[in-house]
């Protein structure tokens, strides 16, 4: 009788502590708030999922280790993780071990990854408070028609002090702030940055001890925070992407994170690519409340990418399969962009492995990528400006060739792009077997094109640019250009280099 009087006392033992071990470790909000919950307060908050979305297996994809020898303007240093420089701006917080991370005990943490190829940070930490309030800009994901003529300087955050706030253990503390301009001079320098937003968000993050730390909202798993600035162009939008897509990785996120817009700018087409890289997509001014994240991450700003530098600096760098860099590694080669490419045909269900199989028997498309009038943001009138006068006698013309084409079978896809969703437009690109089109942000699809795509661009006068020239440059495609003395192509001219791209290709 006594023992199994023991027996059933060591059970419950048992099963209490696997209990307790449960509830340590897995996440849960605090309950030391009596406003832990919206559903107390009334809130209408934004839905995020409790699944996040897998990383894909890419093809071109290289680890993302942290390496601090990481060479100075190497390739790496450019398009990958040259962040080398690990910073702590708060003293107490050292590598966040797994209870840091879950933000039981300790207060938050906070630290920076920094590029001195890039100058720029990835920063992130754990029990870090958004107080929408404190953010001054308009609401953001607003149909387009209904902010017509809405102000830029509206969209854009103006930080108030404390408007991003960190839990602190040390009472001496509260209420100071995280970093002072020294440390935002040396690791965020705004440089020819006007309104460097995220550097405003740096410096308005404050310390507050545990008692003021008070969140209506918990977002649980890891999210990412960006600040947008020209969403409506697609070479700008692809480098707000991009940084964001390096700071997922750089951080070592296990799956793809949230993604916040910490700005106030409208719906766009565009967005449909920013929903389908991350786990899901909300602005900060949805949050009715305080609202305090577990592990946020701060992306760097597009305009400090190499795609954005590469502009007005040399950026040394040659397109390389991932295979070949493993086998034999170079500074000056890179299969980066060709990982991120993938990366964006992945999240939209497309195989990233049909790069290794030829072009359908059916024939080559040649997609002629168009020019169209429409309307971009409340400060656009719909009219792009022509830079190829004659655009449609040579896509006319072009057709016509092909049709008559006895060596291969040719379709020519018109390009639409304004007026195409986002997954067709990515589509239309993996699809082609040569891209054609007078410079302009739409080229800046082929970071999405496969590895035997050939790139004709065709540039006017006044803008003899070398954008996408760098583009097919850093991810190993054949690009051609035709040169203009004006904005009027000759269509033999254009005839005449098409036919030898596609007697390259076997036709």
């Amino acid at each position: 009788m006594q023992s199994k009087t023991l027996k059933k006392i060591v059970l419950a033992l048992l099963a209490l502590n696997s209990i307790s071990l449960y509830l340590f470790f897995s996440p849960h909000p605090d309950h030391r708030s009596p406003l832990n919950t919206s559903a107390a307060l009334g809130y209408s908050e934004p839905h995020l999922p409790l699944s996040l979305k897998p990383w894909p297996i890419l093809p071109s994809y290289l680890p993302w280790s942290h390496n601090p020898n990481t060479k100075f303007n190497s390739c790496e240093a450019f398009f990958g993780n040259g962040f080398t420089k690990r910073v702590y701006p708060l003293k107490s917080a050292l590598k966040p071990h797994r209870k840091v991370l879950l933000g039981r005990g300790g207060g938050g943490w906070f630290r920076c990854s920094y590029s001195e190829t890039l100058m720029s940070s990835v920063c992130e930490g754990g029990r870090i408070r958004m107080i929408p309030d404190k953010i001054e800009m308009s609401h953001g994901g607003e149909k387009l028609e209904s902010v017509i003529g809405r102000g830029e300087s509206e969209e854009l955050p103006n930080f108030e002090d404390g408007a991003f706030q960190i839990e602190v253990a040390d009472r001496s503390k509260n209420g100071k702030e995280m970093v002072d301009e020294g440390f935002l001079d040396k690791f965020f320098q705004k440089g020819e940055i006007v309104t460097h937003t995220m550097r405003g968000l740096i410096r308005s993050t404050r310390l507050v001890d545990a008692d003021e730390f008070v969140c209506s909202k918990w977002i649980e798993e890891p999210a990412i925070l960006v600040t947008r600035f020209e969403y409506a162009n697609l070479f700008h939008t692809v480098t707000e992407w991009y940084s964001a897509y390096v700071a997922s990785r750089v951080t070592g996120l296990p799956n793809r994170p949230h993604l916040v817009f910490v700005d106030g700018h409208c719906e766009a087409p565009l967005q449909e690519t920013w929903a389908a890289l991350f786990s899901s997509l909300t602005y900060a001014k949805n949050f009715t409340g305080p609202v305090c994240f577990r592990h946020a991450i701060l992306a760097p700003l597009g305009y400090e990418t190499a795609l954005f530098k590469g502009i007005t600096q040399t950026v040394d760098c040659y397109g390389a399969s991932a295979h070949d860099l493993r086998q034999n590694p170079n500074d000056h080669k890179t299969a980066r962009l060709s990982e991120f490419g993938e990366m964006i045909r992945a999240a939209f269900g497309f195989p990233v492995d049909r790069h290794h199989i030829p072009k359908p028997d059916s024939g080559h498309n040649i997609l002629f990528v168009r020019r169209e009038d429409y309307l971009a943001h409340p400060r656009h009138d719909g009219t792009v400006e022509s830079r190829l006068s004659n655009e449609q006698e040579v896509f006319n013309s072009i057709n016509s060739w092909a049709s008559n084409h006895s060596e291969c079978r040719l379709n020519v896809v018109n390009g639409l792009f304004a007026h195409m969703p986002m997954k067709e437009q990515v589509r239309a690109i993996e699809d082609a077997s040569v891209i054609v089109g007078a410079h302009g942000a739409g080229l800046t699809h082929i970071v999405s094109a496969t590895p035997k795509t050939v790139i004709l661009e065709i540039l006017s006068s006044d803008y003899r640019r070398a954008h996408f020239q760098l583009i097919a440059q850093w991810k190993g495609l054949e690009h051609h250009a035709i040169f203009l003395s004006g904005t009027y192509a000759r269509t033999p001219r254009v005839i005449d280099k098409l036919s030898n791209i596609l007697k390259g290709l076997g036709c």
